[in-house]
This record gives C-alpha cells, sequence and structure tokens, in this order.
C-alpha cells in the first residue's frame, strides 16, 4: 500500500484505501462496502462508498503501480500476457454495462456485466496488470444511461478485442517483459490485434473455432478440414504443463500458414488422448521456435482461469456492488492489487524450498493466515449491535420507500 500512497490527494481517502483492501482479504462471508466498512471499525458505509464513487484519487495510476510491482516480482523475459473476459450476474438495467449476453460464469446468456481482464503469466506465478469494463453498443449510445453511471464522454463502444488490444499496448509500452499473447476464440478471430502483435514482433498463440479460415497455399481451408487431413505420424504427445492432478498430456499437431507477415506462422491443433475433442490456435512467432514452445504458451492460457477463481474466491474481485463506471474501475483495482499480494508473496513462498513433507505456502493458505493471524478484528460487542441497528434501521426506511413507490405507481 505504501508504494500507491501518492496516488492519493489527502491522507483520509489513502488510509480507507487500505483499510478496503485488508476488508477484500479479510475472508468476510459477503463483502460489500458495509461489511467492509463494519470491519474496519467504521460507523456507516459511507466512507467506503465515497471512496469508491467520489473520492480525489487516480484509479488508472495506481493500476500502472500494480502492474510494476508484479513485474518487479515475477518478470520474466518468456511471459504470456494473457486475456480473457468474465460475466458478473446481475439484477436490473441500472448497473453500467449491463445488458443480456453469454458469459462464461454461467454458461448461458444472462443479464450481465462483462469485463476484460489481462494476466502476466511468468515462470515464476502469475497475476492481474490490467482491466477494462466492456460497454456495449445499447450502453455506448444511450445518453440518459451514460449520464446515470457517469460513463466519461470520450468513452465509446469497443469490442472486447479492441479493449484487449489497447491493454496489451499498454502493457507493452509501459516495458512489461513478455514474448507471447494467449487468448480464446473471441482474440483469435479478431485480425486486427494478430496484425498489432505482427507488428510488435509478439508471439502468440490464440484459440479459434474449428471453422476458422486459414490461409494455405491452395486457398483458405476450414481448421476442422485441415485437422482431418492430417496423417497420425504429424502428432506428438507433449504436456502442456502440470495441473491440479499431474501433467496435462495432449497430442498436438501443427500446419504452416502462409501469410505475408514476415516470421513463422502455424495452426496448432490439440487432441486429447481421452476423448478425441480437437482445439485449434493461430500461431505465431517473429522466429523459429519448437512445437513444445507453442505447446506451453497454449497451457499457460489457463492461469488466466485460475486468477479469475482465486481473485474471486481470495479478493471479492465479482463482488462489487456497485453501479457507476467509476466505482466499477476502482473496486476491480484494489481487488487486483488485493489479488497480487497474495500472487507475489505465494511466488516468494516457492522461490525456496519447502519443509519436508509440506508444499509451498498457496494463495488459499497465505490468506487464511493473514485473516487468523494478522487482520483478525478485535471490535467490541457494541461495535457489532451498532452496526445490526444501523443494518435495521437503513432497511426500515428502503422497505417504506419501496411501499411508498410502490403505493404511487398503483394510484
Amino acid at each position: 500500500m505504501g508504494r500507491i500512497a501518492g496516488r492519493f490527494a489527502r491522507v483520509e481517502p489513502r488510509r480507507r484505501a487500505r483499510a478496503f483492501v485488508l476488508g477484500l482479504l479479510a475472508g468476510l462471508p459477503r463483502v460489500n462496502c458495509w461489511t467492509i466498512a463494519e470491519h474496519a471499525g467504521e460507523a456507516s458505509p459511507d466512507g467506503m462508498q465515497h471512496l469508491l464513487a467520489r473520492a480525489v484519487w487516480d484509479a488508472e495510476a495506481v493500476r500502472d503501480d500494480l502492474r510494476d510491482y508484479v513485474v518487479e516480482h515475477l518478470a520474466d523475459p518468456e511471459a504470456v500476457l494473457v486475456i480473457d473476459e468474465t460475466g458478473d450476474v446481475k439484477k436490473g438495467s441500472s448497473t453500467v454495462g449491463v445488458q443480456r449476453q453469454y458469459t462464461g460464469t454461467a454458461g448461458r446468456i444472462e443479464n450481465a456485466q462483462v469485463g476484460v481482464y489481462l494476466v502476466y503469466a511468468a515462470a515464476a506465478g502469475h497475476a492481474f496488470i490490467d482491466r477494462a469494463l466492456y460497454l456495449p453498443r445499447c450502453w455506448a449510445q444511450d445518453v440518459a444511461r451514460r449520464r446515470e453511471a457517469a460513463v466519461p464522454a470520450e468513452v465509446e463502444f469497443a469490442t472486447k478485442p479492441a479493449l484487449a488490444r489497447a491493454m496489451i499496448s499498454r502493457a507493452l509500452d509501459a516495458g512489461t517483459p513478455a514474448r507471447w499473447v494467449a487468448g480464446d476464440e473471441v482474440y483469435g478471430a479478431d485480425p486486427g490485434l494478430r496484425a498489432d502483435l505482427h507488428t510488435r514482433r509478439v508471439g502468440y498463440v490464440l484459440a479459434v473455432a474449428k471453422t476458422h479460415p486459414v490461409p494455405t497455399p491452395t486457398g483458405k481451408r476450414r481448421a476442422a478440414e485441415l485437422a482431418a487431413g492430417l496423417p497420425a505420424r504429424a502428432w506428438q504427445r507433449v504436456s502442456a504443463g502440470p495441473g491440479a492432478k499431474g501433467q496435462r498430456w495432449y497430442d498436438w499437431a501443427l500446419v504452416e500458414v502462409t501469410e505475408d507477415v514476415p516470421g513463422q506462422h502455424w495452426l496448432l491443433l490439440r487432441r486429447s488422448p481421452r476423448t478425441g475433442e480437437l482445439a485449434f490456435y493461430r500461431a505465431y512467432s517473429p522466429t523459429p521456435v519448437p512445437l513444445a514452445a507453442l505447446v506451453a504458451v497454449a497451457g499457460r492460457r489457463w492461469a488466466v482461469e485460475e486468477s479469475f477463481q482465486t481473485g474471486k474466491e481470495l479478493a471479492a474481485l465479482d463482488e462489487h456492488q456497485v453501479r457507476g463506471w467509476t466505482s466499477w474501475h476502482r473496486w476491480t483495482v484494489l481487488a487486483m492489487l488485493a489479488h497480487a499480494f497474495l500472487s507475489v508473496t505465494a511466488a516468494a513462498e516457492r522461490a525456496t524450498p519447502a519443509p519436508a513433507g509440506l508444499i509451498p505456502l498457496t494463495c488459499n493458505e497465505i490468506r487464511h493466515l493473514l485473516t487468523t493471524v494478522v487482520i483478525r478484528s478485535v471490535l467490541d460487542a457494541a461495535h457489532r449491535l451498532h452496526w445490526s441497528r444501523w443494518r435495521r434501521r437503513h432497511q426500515a426506511r428502503a422497505r417504506a420507500s419501496h411501499y411508498r413507490r410502490q403505493a404511487a405507481t398503483l394510484a
């Protein structure tokens, strides 16, 4: 927290931000401004809500500090920048960016808010370094909803790949050491993203659909069609890296792709030894690399899924109950900072051999030790009773307001 202190105009929001991050890491049953304020010993949630919505501090500068912190501890010239999105199911239509859209979190179309995230995945560990809120076209064109959610005037509609391109450019322009970019089909299908990476001579392994058109000397052919024509000798069994239950073994094959851009271009194919299910990737490297190197990048993409899991479970990344543009960006950057602390601490732990018979400390175990040894709340019963009365009073006012609004509507 000391390294971001200069981003706050006053000492009060700086101290409150520290209490906020501790609250995110405290393992509270529910995480919102009410519970964090109670945990911090404050008399009401007003201060925490002010921190997110109106206090003077630069969340994007904090994001840059976060990226520098992650790179300082995890820097790796072979690192992979992994891009992916996650959706948070929401009720109503007033929360910024919410609309009915597909979200992998629910596995179906839901009323949801979607954020695109960038993860720095290195040999030592991985952590979030950037995020962007996806603002659907219906929101971008709705002046009233934009005004209500305080969306800045300069923010226009941008696709998820366009948001990814901006974040990747921001990281690389800042000197972030990375050799590769990885992402799922949403990003692999975007020619603009691939063109940006060609220009920067940054390699990529980007998933594509089986129907993706692949340029070959005989013209464009679908990825699945090329896979069907491969002989058995074209496949090699290579591990995509260790998983929770051991090495992740798959069969892999490479098909050279015809491109006008200098460098090595391939269609990378993955086949499950158990089910025969296929996955497809567009791959590029400015210099020749072996198959194993591309497989390692494809395997590193799963770091973003683990980051989403730990970020949500341990740092409340998805528990924001905020409606406005500024509040969303402030909540997420503080949650990413909390998650980065756990990731960096776990990486430092893995750098030294664990005692005999023990695995190194994990993010989960580090958070558990923090909540039980370091940041346990020692607030007395009077404070707890005050908050019980505050919640019930607020809920009584809210209920009375709802009944009045309903009565006025029926009249």
